[in-house]
């Protein structure tokens, strides 16, 4: 009897959970593609690289030899086609490959919008590890880069900013909306992270747009050109941090459905029953809840691996990703945000806001007016437990219920300052 053979491609977080539990499951032979990095690594600490906090093998969570010994083949290649009728892929060298089942986890890539220059030398995301490399080499000091540009309000954008910050390079931040990231955030938690972002000495550029990208005789990026004003502004390297978007080119010329991502229902199952998407790349065909259709985050991706894994080792499991959660890092205030809170107050939500005067904690609370429900909650520079929040959310607790139980969830270290009585007091006053 033939070895079945799953093949993954793809070796970011949601691969390389779906080859260990499918190890953990079963005998199946497993082959994980990758062609940006032989082994997998911590993509969101790829920043404390360039910043001097660790080194590349840090980002390693598995020494080398773990794959070997869970008889997990990587191969670092590039896939050019898949034959979903054959069930088969070919490599860029020309090798073909069978499968039984195929994992489809081939993550994000950044997004660009037709700007003028965008290809220049000096012009760069960050995101892989070509990405990092590349930044050694466009901006390894202040004297090789006297100034940089980023383009977009997002949370790589601050990442790159900070990065950048640590070198004592001058950094100006284009963001197009009124405040940053206040496609996300409320007002005053977006205010707080703009006055943050200034007090670290960034230049942050609100409702500001690129026009284009100005490069010398040799295609190095000189500068760039402001759409409101059509000032120009010198610099060595632009950061283009305007979002990501599935990695799809391999699927091009396949019948594998896709729309933004790839097209999957509950099980994360293609239009094929044996190939699956997972991660970043994975688009749901159904929408969970209120939940975007594609969520670019690590833990997701990490819980789509591990339902992968059981349908393929027999035993069918839909995708049930629970409670929204998100955390990140604006500079050093750390964000959480759990359940829903929205940029705007919408019908029957109301939100309350807290903020210290340092302005570097903040919480935001959102629930139903109507039955007074928790929705959902901001927090800024105050620690809550995962836990906890949960199941707030869900029991279906009341506002007054988290109000008088906040410090239940608290997850500041022993000796931080407590706020939790400050917030009810600014809670009852507001009602």
């Amino acid at each position: 009897m033939v070895q079945e053979h799953v093949i993954i491609i793809g070796n970011g977080i949601a691969g390389v959970t779906a080859a260990r539990h499918i190890r953990k499951l079963s005998d199946k032979r497993i082959t994980i593609i990758s062609s940006e990095s032989e082994y997998f690594f911590s993509r969101t600490a790829l920043m404390y690289v360039y910043m001097g906090h660790m080194k590349w093998n840090h980002l390693k969570p598995y020494e080398d030899q773990f794959w070997k010994k869970n008889r997990i083949n990587l191969l670092k290649a590039y896939v050019t086609e898949i034959s979903p009728e054959d069930k088969s892929i070919k490599l860029e060298d020309g090798r073909h490959l069978q499968y039984t089942d195929l994992i489809i986890a081939t993550g994000s890539e950044p997004q660009k919008f037709g700007w003028k220059g965008q290809e220049a030398h000096g012009v760069q995301g960050l995101y892989s590890k070509q990405d990092l490399e590349l930044l050694e080499k466009n901006a390894p000091h202040n004297r090789a880069c006297k100034r940089a540009i980023i383009v977009g309000g997002g949370l790589i954008g601050i990442e790159l900013a900070e990065m950048l910050s640590t070198r004592d390079i001058p950094v100006t931040f284009l963001v197009r909306e009124k405040h940053f990231w206040n496609n996300v955030l409320p007002k005053h938690d977006a205010q707080l992270v703009d006055e943050h972002i200034r007090k670290h000495q960034i230049d942050l550029r609100l409702e500001t747009n690129l026009d284009e990208i100005l490069t010398d005789e040799n295609g190095k990026v000189r500068a760039v050109k402001i759409k409101e004003t059509g000032e120009t502004i010198q610099c060595d390297l632009v950061g283009l941090t305007t979002g990501v978007k599935p990695r799809l080119e391999m699927l091009s010329q396949t019948s594998i459905e896709t729309n933004r991502g790839v097209l999957v229902n509950p099980y994360l199952k293609t239009n094929y029953d044996n190939i699956y998407a997972i991660g970043d790349c994975a688009e749901q065909r159904e929408v969970i809840k209120n939940r975007p259709s594609i969520e670019a985050v690590w833990y997701t991706g990490k819980m789509m691996g591990e339902t992968v894994a059981q349908t393929i080792c027999g035993k069918p499991m839909k995708y049930n990703p629970g409670h929204w959660f998100n955390s990140a890092k604006f500079f050093d205030i750390e964000y959480q945000t759990y359940g829903w809170v929205y940029p705007e107050e919408i019908e029957n939500n109301r939100q309350l806001h807290w903020s210290h005067p340092d302005g570097t904690k903040a919480m935001t609370v959102n629930f139903n007016q109507k039955n007074n429900q928790f929705i959902g909650i901001n927090t800024f520079g105050i620690r809550l437990r995962h836990e906890v929040v949960n199941g707030w959310l869900e029991q279906n607790k009341t506002i007054l219920e988290v109000m008088k139980n906040l410090k239940q969830a608290n997850f500041d270290p022993e000796f931080f300052q407590s706020y939790e009585k400050d917030i009810f007091k600014s809670y009852q006053k507001h009602l």
